[in-house]
């Protein structure tokens, strides 16, 4: 359900317990039109709310008699409409994400951008009831639509159950995503899992391959360009980002767009305006970033790939999509959703799986993950004879990556080609876990100074000290302290 709030009724709370920043804040909002009330500590701000009802609750994390967060859970247990905007201390990303988790509509971070700080409470006051909370969510299901995206993200095991509830609750938020996997595991589907369940689902979605796109050409794609900003450019011409104006986009493998590019996707972001090429100013863009990529963003940002600043932005909720390998589980099932899709296309029944082939698939490490068993299962439905597919005869078809089964890896070429590791994920592993061990060892182990050190959140490094197994030589534990 569309918000009826316009600007000229839209009610405003302000809870912060500095003077200045809260008086800023009041003149801002009142500038574009909004009535305002203030507080100064959560127990007025508690008491506001007990008084009256308002469209946005804009807080600071910390107050001097608890928490942000409090006021946010407050309001959520007793199934209240507000939406939430939580201002918190840069870097503090994961205050922003548990913010986002209690069922925050947005944050900002300190200092706060009054132009951003105005699209957001802009975009608050605009959303749909719906948005403001876990609560009223659920009591409304999404559109079939919605459902029917989620839906073709197939799988029970605990991996995919993850993203899916992940899915639900970033939705509601104009946060940053940034979705790790290997290709093939659908991000783009996830990103729009995300898209269809936010209230953005009837405005644009725009998908971008950044690995697609010739440098030279990224800036014009990105931001557009005005009529004779260059030879045979006869008319403006619209950008990704004025394409996706109040909708979605989706930048794919974020990982290989060039530095220079980095540097003005970061300032987009922040300022959310982009000067077309040719053009004598910005121009406003109101879109919801979600962006994936097969690599780690981390490694990148300490090989000086990828500028440390645009990754903070770009990783406030991170969803992590495990390979088929890691879930063998979800293949039956996987398999027979494919096979449905391939069938109806085909005009055909649905062929059925032999026990053997399905076991011969089980074995399969895949490592084209989804896409690889797509291509698979178009392969032995056109090499089927009968009803039944002997999947194995599609496996051992020499269009199957080689790479795919270690039985049947060529011999090397010549003596050069024995450096090549075997198994190149425990090669990055090891890689990675010298790096991690370095970085505790040179801090005492500390996590917190060594994911500092390493461009990290606590969180991240936390997850990549239990993947890893690494423990101190001390104590066989290790601490957010120093040693």
């Amino acid at each position: 359900m569309a918000s009826n709030t316009t600007l000229s009724n839209a009610r405003i709370l302000v809870v912060d317990d500095e003077p200045d920043l809260r008086t800023l804040y009041e003149l801002t909002l009142l500038r574009e039109g909004y009535r305002v009330e203030a507080a100064a500590n959560l127990t007025q701000a508690l008491q506001q709310i007990s008084e009256h009802r308002f469209d946005v609750v804009i807080t600071d994390m910390r107050l001097p008699d608890g928490l942000g967060m409090e006021l946010i859970q407050q309001l959520r247990a007793q199934q209240r409409p507000e939406r939430c905007v939580v201002i918190t201390a840069y870097g503090s990303a994961e205050n922003a994400v548990e913010a986002l988790k209690a069922g925050a509509f947005d944050y900002l971070t300190k200092p706060v951008d009054l132009r951003q700080f105005r699209a957001v409470i802009a975009s608050a006051v605009q959303a749909p009831v719906s948005q403001a909370s876990p609560v009223a969510r659920a009591g409304s299901p999404p559109p079939e639509s919605s459902d029917a995206v989620l839906q073709r993200l197939v799988g029970e095991s605990d991996s995919m159950r993850r993203v899916k509830e992940r899915i639900l609750k970033v939705a509601r938020s104009m946060a940053p995503v940034l979705i790790h996997g290997e290709s093939g595991t659908g991000k783009e589907l996830v990103a729009r899992a995300i898209h269809a369940h936010s209230h953005r689902t009837g405005s644009p979605w725009v998908a971008v391959n950044c690995s697609a796109i010739p440098e030279n050409l990224l800036e014009a794609e990105f931001f557009g360009s005005k009529k004779g900003a260059y030879t045979g450019s006869t008319q403006d011409r619209e950008g990704f980002f004025q394409a996706a104006s109040g909708g979605t986009l989706f930048l794919d493998e974020i990982g290989d767009l060039p530095l220079p590019m980095q540097s003005k996707l970061l300032r987009a972001i922040q300022e959310r305006c982009i000067r077309p090429i040719g053009s004598p100013q910005e121009e406003p863009v109101d879109v919801r970033i979600i962006s994936a990529t097969h690599k780690d963003l981390s490694l990148e940002v300490l090989a000086g790939r990828f500028r440390q600043d645009l990754y903070y932005r770009l990783d406030v909720i991170e969803i992590q999509i495990a390979p088929l390998r890691e879930r063998r589980e979800d293949l039956p099932a996987l398999c027979q959703a494919l096979l449905r899709r391939i069938a109806a296309e085909a005009g055909i029944p649905v062929p059925t799986l032999s026990t053997a082939g399905l076991e011969k698939l089980c074995q399969n490490p895949l490592p084209g993950n989804v896409r690889e068993l797509e291509n698979l299962l178009q392969r032995a439905v056109a090499l089927r004879d009968g009803e039944e597919l002997q999947l194995e005869l599609a496996i051992s078809h020499p269009a199957t990556l080689e790479t795919s089964f270690p039985d049947s890896s060529p011999a090397p070429l010549d003596e050069d080609q024995s450096t090549i590791p075997s198994d190149l994920q425990g090669h990055l592993d090891n890689q990675e876990r010298d790096i991690l061990i370095q970085a505790l060892r040179e801090t005492g182990f500390n996590r917190t100074a060594a994911a500092a050190r390493l461009g990290l959140s606590l969180r991240q490094i936390r997850y990549r000290i239990a993947r890893l197994h690494i423990e101190t030589p001390q104590s066989g534990e290790l601490s957010d302290e120093a040693l």
